[in-house]
């Protein structure tokens, strides 16, 4: 006699990895999404989705204010500021506090490469965006940062000197801006977004600091909704998120020194 399968008997969905439903909710979605994840302390890393790379937007700050606060830690109110409701003016004055462009872009592409994140280059005037002057875009915002090489940089944040002052920070994101991995309780994340500079489309991404039972995971994710909206980019965030958290126990968490 065949046992009875438990989950159809009683109704509930069978289980399935990570990767096939995040393929499901790709494909009920109109737009490119992605996401990467790998222990703290590094391993194996997770890749799934059509959305690999953009701009940074916001998410630059983490680097940026961890350089800042290392430089003088009286700046920790602005930092507070640039993170946990991202202030731009706080980030510029961070970003100023590192010395010329040329200076604050190599202070904070080297907390980039303490990190392990050797491809990066941190953004200033010699970007397109950057040199249009644009109200809606720093030019440390314009940095390209891969999905993976932000993984990459969380896994190893908390394993930096005074990086715990601003993981911190990234527990107390103002609520307007908890969507995504403030959905997952213990998560300590950042977000950036922002429009092309030529369609007006908006990408939305957010990386982080999810808790597991083995240490915590790290997350960069990324949406680019078909419409452009910000909402619908938030939306799919929201959606990636919660199916993560659903699928925790299939990641790997980490320690630093492992």
């Amino acid at each position: 006699m065949i046992a009875p399968d438990l989950p159809d008997l009683f109704g509930l969905p069978k289980s399935v990895s990570l990767a096939a439903d995040f393929a499901e909710l790709q494909a009920a979605l109109d737009g490119r999404m992605g996401l990467a994840a790998m222990p703290v302390g590094g391993g194996d890393m997770t890749v799934l989705g059509n959305w690999s790379t953009g701009i940074a937007w916001s998410t630059i700050k983490v680097p940026l204010a961890l350089a800042a606060l290392r430089r003088d830690r009286e700046l920790r109110d602005v930092a507070e500021a640039a993170i946990t409701y991202s202030d731009n003016d706080a980030a510029q004055q961070l970003w100023n506090s590192l010395g010329t462009d040329e200076e604050a872009a190599d202070a904070v592409q080297a907390i980039l490469h303490e990190a392990g994140d050797d491809y990066t280059d941190v953004g200033m005037r010699h970007t397109r965006l950057a040199t249009l002057g644009s109200d809606d875009l720093l030019s440390f915002g314009a940095t390209d940062w891969t999905l993976t090489d932000q993984a990459r940089f969380a896994a190893k944040l908390p394993c930096l000197p005074r990086a715990s002052s601003v993981i911190s920070l990234m527990s107390e994101i103002t609520p307007s801006q908890s969507w995504g991995l403030g959905h997952l309780f213990g998560a300590e994340f950042k977000g950036g977004w922002g429009p092309d500079d030529d369609t007006g489309m908006y990408t939305v991404r957010q990386f982080g600091l999810i808790p597991t039972l083995a240490g915590p995971v790290a997350v960069a994710l990324a949406a680019e909704p078909a419409s452009g909206t910000f909402e619908d980019a938030t939306d799919m965030m929201d959606r990636m998120a919660l199916l993560l958290g659903e699928h925790l126990p299939e990641l790997r968490g980490g320690l630093c020194g492992q």
